[in-house]
């Protein structure tokens, strides 16, 4: 069992274990040795970051270990997530490794890894980084003054990313179209706006001044109520949204009603089975995912395949079968035949481009399916005790789930990023959500907060 990585690299407070200049010192020699690091000059890694402040301090700490190992470090700075998965492929590095904790606050901080073919790591993989940044095996006297690794910052990063994803609608137009465009102070801040406006849409641009410390505050993909605001004050066709490391998007329409990651996931897929570009015939989407659309898609006759909840479950089961879009309700959208990862940006242009296309407003596009009363809590809990050794929360969730039947559901899962339990309850009428979702919670708070 994994001790550090969660379901999105390593996550916790900054300065605080396991988010240290320490342990990223220990996690750059781990990842320069389980690479082959060899001080030869063959091997070297992409490393970017979002905008918080302890970025800075992580930076220089996982530098130091990777170069100690003999291994070159090809620096990006502030570059959305998913351009860090694809420099590290298109620069034929060895990895590639983002400094971010995505959503969560500035307090916060993360590591990710993803390999030389821009995916995250497999489970074996981190847990081979792992056992090497808790055992005593990584010193790096072998490396002999010759051989310690090189930094290059490479200054044409953003160019290439910007080049990259307008590439994924063949540099089509985008005018006409006027947008809101939330970065969230994060790592999309400069990179977004320029690649709206290049392909002619019209950018009311917002959140674009990080100072370390206001990534995601009151703005991005989890603050939609920001841009919203804005689209209904500037009459734009719709908002975008981005999170802090730019991998998950969340839009709002012309009325400032939210349209997340269910809804995406449907209209791309129903516009790609039309056009007979629907690989499988089926969509993946995780046990977030609203019951309306599953229901929608079993109307069009689209398979809807379910995985846990984080978006490299989604990913792998995607390469396990050759599909080609899949993500989750939060926003992470894959688009497997460009991107390895979650894009925002290349989504959002995905999105667009649909509008264009289809000459359709976005309401009228997110409009196919009904949207099942759903509500989601989270609990701070001490410890993650294992749900089937909490028999009170247990019966309750069997109760729940045997009074909503087919009509309804629950879950009820760990974050994989933080000590938090979090409970979803879905069903036919909002009176039925709330009852249980209050029962459950207050159960769960009693139990293990």
């Amino acid at each position: 069992m994994k001790k550090l990585f969660g379901t999105d690299g390593i996550r916790g407070k900054a300065n605080h274990y396991p988010i240290t200049a320490e342990l990223a010192l220990l996690l750059g020699k781990a990842t320069a040795q389980v690479f082959g690091a060899s001080g030869k000059g063959l091997c070297k890694a992409v490393l970017g970051k979002d905008t918080r402040l302890s970025g800075y301090m992580l930076e220089n700490a996982i530098t130091s270990g990777l170069l100690s190992m003999g291994m070159d470090v090809l620096a990006v700075g502030p570059m959305p997530t998913p351009a860090v998965a694809h420099l590290t492929k298109s620069m034929g590095a060895s990895c590639g490794i983002m400094i971010t904790a995505s959503h969560n606050p500035a307090r916060d901080n993360g590591i990710k890894i993803f390999g030389n073919d821009g995916f995250k790591l497999p489970d074996e993989v981190e847990l081979e980084i792992e056992k090497l940044i808790l055992g005593n095996g990584l010193n790096s006297e072998h490396i002999d003054n010759d051989q310690i690794g090189k930094a290059y910052r490479i200054h044409d990063a953003r160019g290439r990313y910007i080049e990259f994803a307008k590439s994924s609608i063949s540099n089509e137009s985008l005018k006409g179209l006027k947008i809101v465009l939330d970065c969230a102070n994060g790592a999309g801040y400069s990179i977004a706006p320029l690649i709206f406006r290049e392909l002619g849409a019209e950018v009311i641009e917002t959140a674009i001044s990080p100072d370390g410390r206001n990534i995601n505050h009151k703005c991005g993909a989890t603050y939609s109520q920001h841009a919203s605001e804005l689209v209904r004050q500037h009459k734009a066709d719709l908002s975008i949204s981005l999170d802090g490391d730019a991998d998950r998007v969340i839009f709002c329409d012309a009325h400032g009603n939210e349209v997340n990651g269910d809804r995406i996931i449907g209209m791309v897929a129903l516009d790609y089975k039309q056009r007979g570009r629907l690989n499988g015939n089926s969509v993946v989407v995780t046990s977030m995912s609203n019951l309306g659309l599953k229901k929608a898609m079993e109307a069009a006759e689209i398979n809807t395949i379910q995985t846990q909840v984080g978006d490299r479950y989604v990913i792998e089961q995607m390469r396990a079968n050759n599909f080609n879009i899949g993500g989750e309700q939060s926003g992470h959208i894959i688009f497997m035949d460009y991107a390895t990862t979650g894009d925002g940006i290349i989504t959002a242009l995905h999105i667009l481009k649909l509008m264009i296309r289809q000459n359709k407003t976005l309401k009228e596009l997110a409009d196919f399916m009904r949207v099942f009363p759903q509500r989601l809590e989270g609990i701070n809990v001490q410890e993650k005790v294992p749900i089937e050794e909490v028999p009170a929360l247990r019966d309750a969730i069997t109760e729940c789930e045997k009074a909503l039947d087919s009509s309804g559901r629950t879950v009820v899962r760990y974050s994989g990023t933080e000590n938090k339990l979090r409970i979803l309850v879905e069903a036919e009428t909002q009176r039925d959500v709330d009852f249980w979702i209050t029962k459950l919670c207050d159960i769960a708070q009693r139990e293990l907060g």
